[in-house]
């Protein structure tokens, strides 16, 4: 067997035991309660609100880009144009001033996109830390015992199944014992 077939059997074996987990928990009593993050991200309206003022905040610099890109374009079609019409003097002058414009447009380009993904990763944390605040405090308000993500794993654990406590105890009894 290769490794995506280990692989595949063996996540059939997690989600086979998670499934098994949460029946017994429900059969104790244990309210679980599974959230999509990602849909919460694509669908909530404060992530929608988000997007849009990222797009209001760098439209400016966006449209600054566009027309320099069509100066560029006007500056290399009037020299195809003027080709043979043009004189060498006039001709090299538009050639640097293009390269001069391409270059400060690269550059303009690469600071946009950089400005723009550091907008968008701390716009993207503070939109998470939100959501797993209002996870946390609709878990609590509706009595869930836990909640669990599928990809951040439980978001949520009320007291009533946190062992952590009980495993510390165990630990501390045999550490004396052991001593």
């Amino acid at each position: 067997m290769n490794f995506w077939g280990i692989a595949w059997r063996g996540l059939a074996v997690v989600a086979l035991l998670a499934v098994t987990s949460l029946a017994h928990a429900q059969a104790q009593g244990i309210k679980v309660g599974v959230v999509s993050f990602g849909r919460l991200l694509d669908e909530a309206p404060q992530s929608v609100a988000s997007q849009r003022a990222l797009q209001e905040e760098f439209a400016p610099r966006q449209r600054d880009l566009r027309a320099r890109e069509e100066e560029l374009k006007g500056m290399a079609q009037r020299l195809q144009e003027g080709e043979g019409f043009m004189g060498e003097e006039e001709r090299r002058t538009l050639e640097r001033d293009a390269r001069d414009i391409q270059r400060e447009l690269d550059r303009s380009k690469s600071e946009f996109a950089e400005d723009l993904s550091l907008r968008r990763n701390e716009e993207l944390g503070r939109l998470q830390r939100m959501l797993v605040t209002e996870v946390q405090a609709f878990a609590t308000n509706e009595s869930y015992d836990v909640i669990i993500s599928e990809a951040a794993g439980v978001v949520y654990a009320s007291n009533a199944v946190d062992i952590t406590e009980r495993i510390l105890e165990t630990l501390r009894a045999k550490n004396t014992a052991g001593n």
